[in-house]
């Protein structure tokens, strides 16, 4: 039997503690969490997209206030999480002086800078190449903000990601394993690497045994309605589970979404068309669940949800993130 969705409590704004600083970024670009880890240095989990690295450096060079960046942590190695890796550490002094580290299962993909190993081939999204210097894994305990927290292993969205918890505070980083109103796409799921539904389902029993106060997404505000929301991400992933097709389709608008999002310009039809039906994840998601439908008729169907729920717009020839369009239409 589903779960019934419950009604969506209203949320007050997340008290966290002094040493932390959450630079919540928009849907392109994953949050970034800069941590004060003492007087005089800090880390950063997360650095966002690479087309908004502008914006990643300038919001943690603010929340610095004067410490010195030793260290960028990444969640996991998705596009919109580690794209200001670079331009972060070079404006920091360099490997020399900010050191990055990853999940340990993608060391050594990132450190060969293999970018099919990494995804970004097979979902057609943007990357600038750095090197990591260390790995964490689950049962690893990090020292952030001046607290120690613990690693601990967040499969279904992504086979590597990881989250910690801080057991004193009762706070959670997430990462894409946990948003207010439900999770990431579970790309294990289209491509078969992985666990995607099952990974995902021991991820949310994990944050229930560890009982988290408040949670940092990955992308959103921070929030405290916890069990309401890992009541929303069981509910819908039993909808997913219960049929693979309505997952697959849902991942198809969001890889849409996302090459729009990362364009932030308007661009032609065919030009859009032809991103979508090289791009090899679509078309191993549309063989794997598309149920005679090919990447064409699935692109077709994709836009024309984009379009009905506002989520791109159309001019012609060429369509958009509405947030473009009216950026060219100004």
């Amino acid at each position: 039997m589903l779960r019934r969705l419950l009604p969506v409590p209203v949320m007050h704004p997340v008290r966290l503690p002094p040493s932390i600083h959450l630079l919540e970024h928009d849907w392109l670009s994953a949050n970034s969490v800069v941590c004060l880890d003492d007087p005089d240095s800090a880390s950063v989990i997360d650095t966002g997209h690479v087309v908004r690295c502008r914006q990643t450096c300038d919001g943690v060079r603010a929340a610095l206030q004067g410490r010195r960046l030793l260290r960028i942590v990444n969640t996991h190695l998705h596009s919109d999480h580690c794209g200001g890796n670079s331009a972060l550490q070079q404006e920091h002094g360099g490997p020399a002086q900010c050191a990055i580290v990853v999940p340990a299962g993608e060391l050594q993909a990132v450190n060969d800078w293999d970018e099919s190993g990494l995804s970004f081939v097979q979902t057609g999204q943007q990357a600038q190449s750095f090197r990591a210097a260390s790995s964490y894994a689950d049962g690893d305990v990090l020292q952030l903000a001046g607290m120690a927290w613990q690693v601990h292993a967040a499969a279904g969205h992504d086979n590597h990601a990881l989250m910690l918890f801080q057991p004193e505070a009762r706070l959670l980083i997430s990462g894409d394993a946990l948003w207010r109103y439900g999770f990431g796409v579970l790309f294990p799921e289209l491509d078969g690497s992985g666990e995607g539904f099952a990974g995902q389902r021991r991820t949310l029993r994990r944050m229930q045994e560890l009982r988290p106060a408040a949670v940092i997404p990955g992308h959103g505000a921070a929030f405290d309605d916890v069990d309401a929301a890992l009541a929303r991400a069981h509910a819908r992933l039993d909808l997913f589970e219960a049929d693979p097709r309505r997952h697959a389709w849902h991942a198809l608008r969001v890889l849409l979404k996302f090459h729009l999002l990362e364009q932030e310009s308007m661009v032609p039809l065919s030009q859009l068309r032809q991103w979508f039906v090289s791009t090899s994840l679509v078309r191993a998601t549309v063989r794997n669940h598309g149920q005679g439908v090919d990447a064409e008729q699935a692109f077709a169907e994709c836009l024309e949800a984009l379009l009905a729920g506002g989520a791109a717009v159309q001019r012609g020839a060429f369509v958009g993130d509405p947030q473009a369009d009216a950026a060219e239409s100004a």
